[in-house]
């Protein structure tokens, strides 16, 4: 067996990266299933690499697994004949080519850390990305070792009467005892973390799809009985993602079978192995009475995601860990250009944005701040970051941007002619685009190795005589630990010029004399300036339009330029840009102002600017929503030297406050119009109804009055879909009336039954606004409804309370910081995954005031000193506590 435990905390580097001494080129697996011990019988096709030394050993990556017996051609091998060396089982003397049978026993019952082979309630399940097939048998288990799978399964038939894997099935039978077997092949070569199996109790939803070649592809997607009927949307959403895939990229699904299967105990969101995609059940099932908008949205853009990787990552996969952006990154820009032509283009480029801003930005500028291709790592799970996603998808973005939709295509088209099959590098995906579009992106690939949030600073003038418009901008990225030396990056700044009345103007700069009224400026060097001719007023620029770089802009708005923007820009991501950039900057005024004990008064030119934007009839209702939903307190804490969430709080609640006053009338008005419709329609119209409907009801809710709190009661007892159900039980659980106990009793009573629904209920108990949150926290862990070692009970209770409660979780009492260590330390030996993730919401606690500073170190230091403290959590929590670290 191997010793873990003899395994230091060492960092894998990039620049270490060598290929293994020898590939395996098929494998063929057979699995006795037994949920106490699974005997696992593994016979490679071993070939030592021509460029290897003769010498070298064959070294099997192995963990938490029992050897059994080895054999050579046949031959067994004497325990003599090999060594362990930590977590390796090392075999020196091998032929060049040879047939290697290891025979393993795993205990997937035993299994509590969801990676390998594990039992969900009563499935065998498995998660392999990225090193969980070492705890299934012995293997080169790394990602540039590609092989045909064939596996065999067998189990007993009346417990696990569905036995399934990768690729296609061959054949399947009957056995004398009450087991049965079923046989699989995958024709393609992949690596070990796209291995999946899954044998059960389930039931199918079958269907088809005609390719577009002609060739027809059998659908399933397998939940338990009871969940059946909840797969409908899951299987549109694949078929609509399976025919984008062919429209946009020219790229049809190669097997015959694809396949589905939702479990409700997974560490992740879903997983794309080849040919059976393992997804949360989170992400699978849904209809009107269980599942709100967002879910449904949430679904068909994963469900999208997880297709888009049979190219992106599984016929084309990368070479090490280190590129796992290479799959990742181009895959979220893949699934968001899916969303946005399936829905509102400039919605979903806000809601991506969102996310980068209060997410990512701020993991950019903390200690777990990361290249988006990282140079170095001890644990890789704690590099699935969004940094590596949705950073690197804003990177794939920049290029599409950089040589144009066209020239985007015939890149891809480059990629998968030149790689199809192979474990490839960042570099050879942005060498097929620079090749196929003459473009020198030499320069650009800086994006993938210098950590940080460039800056922008801009400075304008404008020449009254010459009638020019002159833009400097200045561009820096701020020090990271591990990189203290920034270098310019190659900046693509979308931008336009609008004259006194919102029109756009012409666009001549340069050698451009035509009458594009927006353009991308290839911002390149540290300063740069830019000259714009014929501007015969004073424009307003319109800078970083849909977000063409991610990157900070410092830039000195006054408030009616804002107000200016907001109404007039023609850029949808902009004027909702400009409408955050409003409301952040009167928060900081707000708070500056209660520090010196002067009440703070919301202006009237603020509140006539977002009754345009309330009342208005060009926008759609889901902009007017997305408009006037306010940036959350974590987002408006990153414009702070050092956040002061109880001064910050205070002045974002009496903006709000200020702004439900100021605009009673017009909430009220627009949420009567909406509140009889309970229709269950999930096109964008009926969800952009039902989102501005439940804005109006928070900001009235907001109030406290008792018509409002009605009108909450209402909508949770009477609404027909679930999205109303919370919009309505949001607004309840942030007050301290009997309403809002009656409504979280009822609506438990009600589906205490259904797992994915009791999250809500957790959740929005988790985030609650009122004072004793915390309590209610606390008493929900001891709850029946909570599961202490359910991935999707953790985060929809714990997770939600300390990465989504900034008011409670940073009391400052430091009760929050140390209930998520007593949690983080009782989890970590159960699923380390899960708690490295979890801790992540204290290590940034050099930003915040001393008092917190020091007791949030103080249980940073409780989970460092935590006996046999994993390595995935030990890595985050040492880098939070190293000296020197960003905050």
């Amino acid at each position: 067996m191997s010793d873990a435990s003899s395994t230091a905390l060492r960092p894998v580097y990039l620049s270490e990266y060598r290929p293994a001494a020898f590939t395996v080129e098929a494998v063929d697996l057979r699995f006795d299933l037994d949920a106490d011990t699974t005997r696992v019988t593994s016979t490679m096709q071993v070939r030592r690499r021509a460029e290897a030394n003769a010498e070298e050993p064959l070294i099997l990556d192995g963990e938490d697994i029992e050897l059994r017996s080895l054999r050579i051609d046949g031959d067994e091998l004497d325990a003599d004949a090999y060594r362990f060396e930590g977590r390796s089982l090392v075999i020196p003397g091998v032929p060049a080519a040879f047939e290697l049978t290891v025979v393993n026993d795993c205990h997937p019952a035993a299994n509590t850390t969801r990676m390998g082979l594990y039992i969900a309630d009563g499935t065998f399940c498995s998660q392999c990305e990225p090193e969980g097939f070492r705890r299934i048998t012995y293997f080169i288990d790394r990602p540039d070792n590609m092989a045909v799978y064939s596996v065999t399964l067998v189990a007993d038939a009346a417990r696990y009467p569905v036995l399934l894997s990768n690729g296609n099935p061959l054949d399947s039978g009957s056995l004398p005892d009450g087991r049965h077997w079923a046989r699989w092949h995958d024709p393609f070569p992949k690596p070990s973390y796209l291995f999946a199996l899954v044998a059960g109790a389930l039931e199918a939803h079958e269907d088809r799809f005609t390719t577009a070649s002609g060739r027809e592809v059998t659908l399933r997607i397998y939940t338990e009985a009871h969940n059946r009927g909840r797969t409908d949307h899951a299987m549109a959403s694949l078929k609509k993602a399976m025919r984008w895939d062919e429209e946009t990229f020219g790229l049809e699904y190669d097997l015959d079978l694809f396949q589905i299967v939702s479990v409700d105990d997974f560490n992740m969101g879903a997983m794309e192995n080849k040919g059976l995609n393992i997804f949360n059940s989170k992400l699978v099932l849904a209809d009107a009475d269980t599942a709100t908008d967002n879910d449904f949205q949430a679904i068909e853009s994963v469900i999208a995601h997880e297709y888009f990787h049979n190219w992106t990552g599984n016929r084309v996969t990368c070479r090490d860990w280190f590129q796992l952006s290479l799959k990742e990154g181009l895959t979220v820009f893949r699934d968001q250009q899916f969303t946005a032509d399936m829905h509102s283009a400039p919605l979903k480029r806000i809601e991506d944005v969102r996310v980068l801003r209060s997410q990512q930005f701020p993991e950019d500028n903390g200690p777990m701040a990361h290249p988006v291709r990282p140079d170095h790592y001890i644990k890789i799970d704690n590099f699935y970051t969004l940094t590596v996603y949705e950073k690197g998808a804003e990177v794939i973005r920049m290029l599409y941007n950089l040589v144009g939709a066209d020239g985007f295509r015939r890149g891809m088209d480059l990629y998968f002619r030149r790689h199809d099959g192979q474990a490839v590098t960042c570099d050879d995906f942005v060498a097929a685009m620079a090749d196929a579009t003459g473009t020198d992106l030499d320069r650009f690939k800086r994006w993938y190795h210098q950590a940080g949030t460039p800056r922008i600073r801009v400075e304008e003038h404008w020449d009254h005589e010459q009638h020019t418009h002159h833009l400097t901008v200045h561009q820096s990225t701020p020090p990271t630990a591990d990189q203290p030396d920034k270098q310019p990056l190659v900046i693509p700044l979308r931008m336009g010029l609008l004259d006194g009345r919102g029109r756009p103007l012409p666009l001549k700069h340069g050698d451009r004399d035509g009458e594009d009224t927006e353009t991308v400026l290839p911002v390149t060097e540290s300063e740069q300036t830019f000259v714009f001719r014929e501007v015969r007023e004073r424009p307003t620029v319109s800078l970083l339009r849909n977000f063409s770089a991610p990157v900070i802009v410092e830039r000195e708005f006054d408030d009616d330029t804002l107000r200016f923007l907001v109404a007039h820009d023609t850029d949808a991501f902009n004027r909702w840009d400009s409408a955050q950039t409003l409301v952040t900057g009167r928060v900081l005024d707000f708070m500056d102002q209660q520090a010196r004990s002067v009440t703070p008064r919301l202006p009237e030119a603020d509140i006539e600017a977002f009754r345009r934007v309330l009342n208005s009839e060009v926008m759609d209702d889901a902009m007017i929503a997305a408009t006037l939903t306010l940036p959350g307190a974590r987002e408006i804490g990153e414009e702070l030297d050092v956040i002061d969430p109880d001064g910050l709080y205070a002045a974002r609640d009496t903006l709000v406050n200020q702004l439900a006053e100021a605009l009673e009338d017009d909430f009220g008005r627009i949420y009567r119009l909406r509140a009889d419709d309970r229709g269950t329609g999930i096109d964008a119209e009926s969800m952009g109804r039902r989102r501005l409907k439940n804005l109006c009801l928070g900001y009235l809710g907001d109030l406290d009055r008792d018509a409002y709190v009605q009108h909450a009661v209402d909508q949770v007892r009477a609404a027909r879909n679930m999205t109303d159900v919370m919009g309505g039980l949001r607004v309840l659980a942030d007050l301290d009336r009997p309403e809002r106990d009656e409504a979280l009793g009822a609506f438990y009573d009600k589906w205490h039954d259904e797992p994915l629904v009791t999250d809500k209920w957790l959740t929005v108990q988790a985030t609650s606004q009122r004072p004793g949150a915390i309590d209610d926290v606390e008493r929900l862990m001891a709850h029946p409804a909570f599961d202490r070692h359910n991935p999707n009970r953790i985060r929809a209770l714990v997770g939600a309370f300390a990465m989504g409660n900034f008011r409670a979780f940073h009391a400052a009492d430091g009760r929050g910081y140390r209930l998520l260590a007593d949690f983080v330390m009782e989890l970590d030996p159960v699923n380390p995954q899960i708690a490295s993730g979890l801790v992540q919401a204290m290590i940034r606690w050099r930003r915040f005031d001393a008092r917190r500073q020091g007791l949030m170190k103080a249980q940073l230091e409780r989970v460092q000193q935590l006996p046999g403290c994993s390595d995935n959590t030990r890595e985050v929590v040492d880098r939070a506590l190293a000296p020197g670290q960003a905050g």
